[in-house]
């Protein structure tokens, strides 16, 4: 592979969270669409907005961190901590002017023609208005708790993420000046006061409410100015590798992190500049922590206009999964899912394919057969009613052995996992809470079926969590197999998982933190030695993101040697394409959809053979030395061609998708004239077909 030092220079690399930002851009742009129905608008400026704030509660928490302790950590790219920060508000504030031409300009004139109204208290009518101080009165008013700061009494906690109203105060008789504090209370009563006019629904944001009525709030005394601001806090954490208890551990940072340190300041535009600074410098911030944005903060917000009932007109055609071909039954029957895969392999693609008739369906038939022994499925992510973890309390209590590894640590779903790990442990289900210093973020399932005088082992390898609800919105694999040595590798990586041992070498399967760059960095140099040996050979990948260093290297190094590389990177990408000599036959693509592209496919073309893996891995150093990973090899010709067709198409598409060039900069493609290509129509399409053409298999 490349020397050492080859490809070392930072220009070489892009940053990778000004990357992130670029792909958020990506995102928004859909936003800025006006062929797009307009609530499926306002839904990618909601996600635009939610991305950021976690993007601010865990990326750039980070930077701070390395800037208080004073550790001046460069990445390939040479940008210092202090330097991407910079960078970072930057193009925050570049992007965030361009979400309020989006919203202000754009969506909300169209969606008053629509009957959906967004005012400000001054733009109510007489009758609208005195409907809203009464709701005031009655509905907000009592779940209000101002707080003033000052005159001896201590600054407020304020939580993370919450909206608020910063209000100057003025006793008239003593001329005392105060200060004070009022959250929104969003979680009880929602973003926006719906009244009605008419035909049309008219929203008015929360704050816009309270600020209008704040002389109730505060009788006797003068309200001198108001504005509103939202502070967003550092929610990343690390559990100790010597924590005993990972469970409590995990509890613990859980309640540290509530009172994590500000990293963020919203302030909405048009707030006084004195009263702006009184309250920087009562949060104790540095200025380059401070963001004056538009007028609507928290737009992750808009996704209560997304979720008003009707208004089908205004949002995506609705999109059904159907079920895969081959697990279709007879009309009253369900196809024998263990007959089916030992026949032969089954790949599902999600949303596309039905989740609940193929992942679920395996696990309910494991759950009712009486010859299966085992059970064994990590969860990283999953939904509040996930029949999944419900059907693997059934199993125990039918005296079936389940296993269920559980990672406490997946960000934002820590809360909800630790409530399923204790449901689970209630009825017997053994449970593993991970591995301190590594999260688990494989997407396997094992069933262990007794067949005759013999055991069989059947698994389900994903590239997306075992979440029913994520199935419908992200772009997921899965392979279903009985193949004896990538059911071996599973059943001995959940031995690894669950026991106290270290891995042997696995058969098939690449796995992190052991085998999966090594593995990756070989198949590059066999591709390129079979370049170099006259054959013909291609490298096409499709990822999330494209972060390691040693990958970008083999990369630029089978660029160099002249193979063909495509790479569908729907996110950060710190490789630059096009360079002369480096990167000129590597081209980077990114796809941004109605569905979330989520799937992990790795494909290398050497002479009349390609192989091709799928799994939870990306490229990235936490994938790759922090994770416990997995990516198996898809080898039925039918299953392989399946994966293949997904990866071409995305590779294809040039109607949500955009091009990576040498500068940094990502260009929308479009036909030109051309044949339009949209892969998830062309998926959804083909699905349908082979729907309306599918035949019933043989049940048993």
């Amino acid at each position: 592979m490349s020397k050492t030092g080859q490809y070392g220079d930072p220009s070489l690399f892009f940053n990778r969270e000004l990357s992130w930002l670029d792909f958020n851009q990506r995102v928004l742009e859909v936003a800025e669409q006006v062929d797009l129905p307009l609530l499926e608008r306002v839904k990618f400026c909601a996600i635009y907005s939610s991305n950021l704030d976690e993007f601010f509660m865990v990326r750039v928490a980070g930077l701070w961190d390395q800037v208080d302790a004073g550790i001046d950590a460069r990445g390939p790219d040479g940008l210092s901590p202090t330097e991407q920060i910079e960078a970072i508000r930057d193009r925050t504030l570049e992007l965030d002017r361009r979400l309020n031409a989006c919203l202000f300009d754009s969506i909300l004139p169209a969606l008053a023609g629509e009957g959906i109204r967004i005012s400000s208290m001054e733009e109510l009518d007489p009758v609208l208005r005195e409907e809203a101080d009464r709701r005031f009165e009655q509905q907000i008013f009592p779940a209000l708790t101002p707080l003033v700061i000052g005159l001896g009494r201590p600054i407020p906690y304020i939580s993370n993420l919450s909206l608020s109203l910063a209000v100057a105060l003025r006793d008239p008789e003593t001329s005392t000046d105060v200060f004070a504090r009022i959250k929104v209370p969003t979680e009880l009563i929602g973003r926006f006061l719906q009244l009605e006019d008419g035909d049309d629904t008219v929203l008015v944001p929360l704050e816009q409410v309270i600020a209008a009525n704040l002389q109730m709030v505060f009788p006797g005394v003068d309200v001198v100015d108001h504005g509103f601001f939202r502070v967003t806090r550092d929610a990343d954490f690390t559990v100790s590798d010597e924590a005993d208890d990972l469970l409590e551990a995990v509890q613990e940072e859980l309640r540290r992190r509530k009172f994590g340190e500000v990293v963020r300041l919203e302030i909405a535009e048009g707030m006084d500049p004195a009263l702006a600074e009184q309250l920087v410098d009562m949060l104790k911030l540095q200025q380059n922590e401070v963001l004056e944005l538009g007028p609507l903060l928290g737009m992750a917000d808009l996704w209560d206009i997304v979720r008003l009932p009707g208004h089908s007109s205004l949002r995506d055609e609705p999109w059904s999964p159907v079920t895969p071909p081959r697990l279709v039954g007879d009309e009253d029957e369900t196809i024998d899912m263990f007959s089916a895969i030992r026949q032969q392999d089954i790949l599902v693609n999600h949303p596309y394919d039905s989740f609940s008739s193929s992942v679920e369906r395996f696990i309910a038939q494991a759950v009712n057969d009486p010859d299966v022994l085992a059970i064994k499925q990590t969860v990283y992510r999953t939904s509040d009613d996930s029949p999944l973890v419900a059907s693997l309390i059934k199993a125990s209590e039918r005296g079936k052995q389940v296993v269920c590894m559980l990672e406490l640590k997946a960000r934002f779903d820590e809360e909800a996992n630790i409530e399923w790990g204790k449901r689970l442990e209630e009825v017997g289900v053994h449970v593993v809470y991970g591995i301190p210093g590594l999260k688990t973020h494989i997407k396997a399932l094992l069933v262990v079926r007794r067949e005759g005088d013999r055991v069989r082992n059947y698994v389900h390898i994903g590239t997306g969590n075992y979440h029913p609800t994520t199935a419908r919105l992200y772009t997921d694999l899965g392979l279903f197999t009985a193949d004896p040595e990538i059911s071996a590798d599973v059943a001995e990586m959940f031995n690894v998982l669950t026991g106290y041992a270290r891995p042997g070498q696995y058969r098939k399967v690449l796995a992190s933190p052991d085998t999966m760059r090594e593995g990756i960095l070989e198949r590059i140099g066999r591709t390129i030695e079979a370049h170099r040996d006259g054959k013909d050979a291609r490298i096409a990948l499709k990822l999330n993101a494209l972060v390691d260093r040693a990958c970008i290297e083999a990369l630029y190094e089978a660029s160099s040697a002249g193979v063909p590389v495509e790479l569908n990177v729907r996110g950060i990408c710190c490789l630059r394409p096009g360079v002369p000599g480096v990167s000129e036959n590597i081209r980077v693509v990114s796809v941004v959809g109605r569905f979330l592209e989520h799937s992990r496919i790795y494909s290398f073309t050497r002479g009349d053979e390609t192989e091709v893996l799928i799994g939870s891995a990306d490229l990235m150093p936490r994938n790759l030395d922090s994770r416990v990973e997995l990516v198996a090899p898809v080898e039925d010709e039918v299953a392989k061609a399946q994966a293949l067709d997904v990866l071409e198409r995305c590779l294809a598409d040039n109607t949500n998708s955009w091009v990576l060039d040498a500068s940094g900069t990502w260009s929308r493609l479009s036909p030109e004239g051309g044949e339009p290509r949209n892969v998830q129509m062309e998926l959804r399409e083909q699905h349908l077909a082979l729907a309306a053409t599918t035949t019933p298999q043989a049940v048993g």
